[in-house]
């Protein structure tokens, strides 16, 4: 699995398990990095659209709750791929409502700082994630 399972643990002992290894505190950052911007744009978002606002909000919560549960005893080695995907799929979700290419990243003429950081965050968390995928036990 990855992490260390003490007789604690299997006896419902500690429900908090840090990450063993030290890439997971990296996951960690970059999943909070865009959870909190999803959340902060939501509210700005309702302006265009109440239907993009939701999903921004539903967005930023799916990823700091992936962070609650990687940082408890619940964590599988499985849910490496869930997070993978579940990233890889908000990059394409981008692209989808802002149409593919790298107009995407612009908003009123200008770069948009937040869709660079947040799409780059999911990126990496999608190698980071693959990666103690295929490094964990």
């Amino acid at each position: 699995m990855g992490r260390a399972e003490s007789s604690a643990t299997a006896s419902g002992g500690s429900l908090v398990s840090p990450p063993q290894n030290p890439i997971g505190y990296l996951a960690v950052v970059l999943a909070a990095v865009t959870g909190v911007i999803h959340l902060f744009l939501s509210p700005q978002v309702i302006g265009f659209s109440q239907t993009l606002a939701i999903l921004f909000a539903l967005n930023g919560l799916g990823f700091l709750g992936g962070i609650a549960i990687y940082l408890t005893r619940y964590w599988r080695r499985e849910l490496y791929l869930v997070a993978a995907l579940y990233a890889l799929a908000t990059v394409v979700a981008l692209f989808a409502f802002q149409g593919f290419g790298v107009d995407a990243f612009y908003q009123g003429g200008s770069l948009n700082p937040m869709a660079v950081i947040s799409k780059v965050a999911e990126a990496m968390l999608a190698i980071v994630t693959g990666y103690l995928y295929t490094n964990t036990g």
